[in-house]
């Protein structure tokens, strides 16, 4: 048994190596037709343009990773069905469950490589690539415009930022406003605005306060400030990052702030955390619909396994897009959007299981 579950997972592996580079090039070339044009007017090198499609390949392959799992069981086990070799190692007493053990320790093993990849190594790619891609876009005619960032702070306080430069703990063009119930009750506006480390505050430069009380307004300056805020510079810093640039300890932490800061629509961020989890699990779920499925002789041969495949493949992919889409709407719980595809899934390759074994 031994033997037979060392040639099985050899030829998935191989299997899958080759349907995974098949399908990067693929995206690559796609890709490429439609940058082509963009690459030529930036007069990029090739160095350049072959670091930012290497820079792809990992969350390349933690979208189609799914897909060519599914298309390595079914052509490994299609492929053992048409030789005859497959009846003959059921007939020889091998159950269902026995024959889907290789399939299932390659899917463990690309499961977790695909847990390290959406966890850590496809955000800090992804972080690169945003800066390329946003190169990419920049036009050099135009004045590049910059929105003012507004914070909900605790105390029920608004802060206004204009710029903020995180390698100088520096942000410019500051105001904020103090609030008591609907009513604006303070108002403050500094030049510039320096973060105390030894401190923990906040040091506001050439600050105009005003108060207001009833028809009254007092003014108050002065050529700094101290202010205690909850908001730091690196929970500043990563206002302007999105989801995908996160690794996972990371982006846990960026919700727990926001949460505590009181920021509402986190639901994106949220249904993206649990999906860095949810995603690479599916290269174990759908290997119970692959091999089951190709367990019989099919009349079409290779044709017939590729676009079934396919078929299931991106139904999986459109399913997860789908429902991902109505947990950033708030729609359904974020959570329960993340895993909705792998459990709806799990029961159809539950179902196709019990089948293929009665």
């Amino acid at each position: 048994m031994k033997i037979l579950n060392r040639y099985i997972f050899r030829q998935f592996a191989k299997t899958f190596l080759f349907t995974c580079a098949a399908f990067v090039v693929l995206f690559m070339l796609i890709n490429m037709v439609e940058k082509l044009d963009k690459f030529m007017d930036r007069n990029l090198g090739f160095m350049e343009i072959a670091r930012y499609y290497l820079l792809s390949i990992p969350s390349t392959l933690l979208v189609t990773s799914p897909v060519g799992v599914l298309l390595s069981s079914i052509l490994v086990a299609g492929k053992l069905s048409a030789s005859s070799e497959l009846p003959a190692i059921r007939s020889a007493g091998v159950s269902m469950r026995q024959l889907l053990i290789p399939f299932v320790t390659g899917g463990v093993i690309i499961c977790c490589l695909n847990l390290f990849n959406a966890c850590w190594l496809a955000p800090e790619a992804f972080t690169s690539i945003n800066t390329f891609e946003e190169h990419l876009q920049k036009n050099s005619d135009l004045p590049q415009k910059k929105e003012t960032l507004h914070i909900l702070e605790s105390g029920n306080r608004i802060v206004s930022i204009k710029d903020f430069d995180a390698a100088r703990l520096n942000a410019s063009e500051v105001s904020v406003e103090e609030f008591n119930g609907s009513q604006l009750r303070m108002r403050t506006d500094a030049e510039s605005m320096h973060y105390d480390a030894s401190s923990g505050e906040w040091i506001m430069q050439n600050t105009s306060t005003r108060f207001f009380t009833g028809n009254s307004e007092q003014l108050k300056k002065a050529a700094q400030e101290p202010i205690k805020l909850s908001l730091t510079p690196q929970s500043l810093d990563e206002l302007n990052l999105q989801p995908d640039e996160m690794n996972i300890v990371r982006h846990y932490n960026y919700l727990v702030d926001k949460e505590k800061a009181g920021f509402s629509g986190l639901e994106r961020s949220m249904v993206k955390l649990h999906s860095k989890i949810a995603l690479p699990f599916a290269s174990i779920i759908i290997i119970l619909i692959g091999v089951p499925l190709s367990a019989k002789k099919k009349r079409g041969g290779l044709a017939s396994e590729i676009s079934i495949t396919l078929f299931i493949g991106f139904l999986f992919l459109a399913l997860q897009k789908t429902i991902a889409i109505a947990g950033y709407q708030g729609i359904i719980n974020p959570m329960l959007a993340a895993w909705l595809p792998n459990i709806l899934f799990l029961g159809i390759g539950y179902t196709i299981y019990k089948t293929a074994i009665d």
